[in-house]
């Protein structure tokens, strides 16, 4: 499947040519450190299936548990994670989905690294949930984004 997608400023772009059926979740705690929330959601994506239209990657080399280490690139403007790779010459990238324009359309077939998964990530539906940012009145009667409001 043919794939585009960039980083939040628009500074990288990029096409590739994925398998969907490999699409998946990591809940490794470097994933979740690196993209600030409870997963990454990417997939395997051979070198030469990979091309950048515009900009260039920054990358920065971690450590992984295996003693390993990835190149993690990103676009050195807004800080959007692209893909991670091997550190020298590497064949396979994993592709940051959440960075792909068709991201809807690329359900995850499996998970990784579930030990280290939230204990509350199979609990969401049962939530409240907004279909946007929600807004309430603040102490003066002003509109206010929810998240703006303190908590006592």
């Amino acid at each position: 499947m043919k794939i585009d997608g960039g980083c939040l400023c628009g500074h990288v772009a990029y096409e590739a040519e994925i398998d969907p059926e490999k699409v998946a979740i990591c809940h490794c705690t470097d994933c979740q450190i690196n993209s600030a929330t409870a997963y990454r959601y990417g997939v395997p994506v051979r070198r030469e299936n990979f091309r950048l239209t515009r900009g260039a990657l920054k990358t920065f080399v971690k450590t992984a548990e295996s003693g390993g280490e990835r190149a993690l690139s990103f676009c050195p403007e807004c800080g959007t994670s692209i893909h991670g790779g091997d550190v020298v010459e590497p064949k396979v990238f994993s592709l940051r989905l959440g960075t792909a324009r068709q991201r809807a359309d690329l359900r995850p077939k499996r998970q990784v690294w579930r030990r280290s998964a939230m204990p509350w990530i199979d609990d969401l539906s049962d939530m409240p949930a907004h279909e946007t940012q929600p807004w309430t009145r603040d102490a003066k009667g002003a509109l206010v984004r929810l998240a703006d409001v303190p908590s006592n």
